[in-house]
């Protein structure tokens, strides 16, 4: 009995242990996902106005431009995946690259070769494991990311975009990534970039009374979405990188919790189990002393008879 009260009191301090790194994981996490909120709060607006600009000037003029026309036949796409550098986040990471996969899956049925960029040590994993072809990776930011960083990732994507297929050179560019929606849901998305379905921001506006302002182009309509196009490509990927930030954040808050929670459960399944055992060992010392103590009582009696 005593050993195995022994075992259950250095299962107990190690529980207990990790029950401290789990609760001191959870408040940093906490602390850093309303940085990131904030971040979030301020670049959204930014891309969302750059994007009703791009619109406006698609629909404005008649400029052929890889940033508001589509190629006839689509031949290549390149889709950029946003996971994260460190784990113990729940299913952030597979989510995003269940979407990201999904989304390969149905690019290549429409007969589109997919080049694919990944942002995250997680993702960069996962592909290298299985042995997939990834066009360039990004690591080292994902927790704090800055605009510097957007532009980095958003450099050889526009490059892609600006080329011809047969240079190696894409006609559409998808970005996944994890999009914040409150502490408690983060939802893994696809969206497509480029060529900007001009048509679905216009009805969104519309929708919601919004009415898109008139413009003069000067030189011309090609020259500002020609000085457009990075700017639009790299807020939209800064936004998506503050979104994945802040959902990561989130979802490893939550699970720290969770580890937490069950720490706590274990410990207490712990304790009762050490107590029935500390219990036990002190009723066989007991009945070993009655025992030891009614023998002597017999050996006694049986010298003085």
């Amino acid at each position: 009995m005593g050993a195995q009260l022994r075992v259950y009191k250095r299962r107990i301090r190690s529980v207990t242990a990790t029950k401290k790194i789990t609760k001191a994981m959870e408040m940093i996490a906490a602390s850093r996902v309303v940085k990131a909120q904030r971040k979030v709060a301020a670049s959204t607006p930014y891309a969302r106005e750059l994007t009703r600009a791009v619109t406006a000037v698609g629909t404005g003029s008649n400029t052929k431009h890889p940033l508001t026309t589509e190629a006839e036949n689509p031949t290549r796409a390149a889709v950029l995946l946003l996971t994260s550098d460190r784990g113990l986040a729940g299913a952030f990471n597979s989510n995003a690259i269940k979407a990201a996969e999904q989304l390969t899956e149905r690019l290549e049925r429409e007969g589109k070769q997919v080049d694919t960029y990944i942002v995250g040590r997680r993702g960069v994993a996962h592909y290298n494991f299985r042995e997939r072809k990834v066009a360039e990776s990004f690591t080292g930011f994902t927790d704090e990311p800055s605009y510097a960083d957007a532009k980095k990732v958003a450099a050889p994507l526009i490059e892609a975009i600006g080329s011809e297929t047969a240079d190696g050179g894409v006609d559409e560019l998808h970005i996944v990534y994890t999009e914040f929606v409150s502490m408690m849901t983060q939802t893994a998305v696809d969206s497509r970039l480029l060529p900007l379905r001009i048509e679905e921001v216009a009805e969104e506006g519309t929708a919601k009374g919004e009415i898109l302002p008139l413009y003069d182009f000067e030189p011309s309509a090609e020259d500002v979405l020609d000085a457009l196009l990075p700017r639009y490509v790299e807020s939209r990927i800064y936004n998506a990188l503050l979104q994945s930030a802040a959902s990561k954040h989130a979802a490893t808050r939550r699970a720290m919790k969770s580890a937490t929670d069950n720490a706590g459960e274990l410990i207490n399944t712990l304790s009762r189990l050490a107590n029935a055992a500390r219990q036990a060992e002190i009723t066989q010392e007991i009945s070993e002393i009655v025992g030891g103590a009614s023998a002597l009582a017999d050996a006694t009696a049986g010298s003085d008879n």
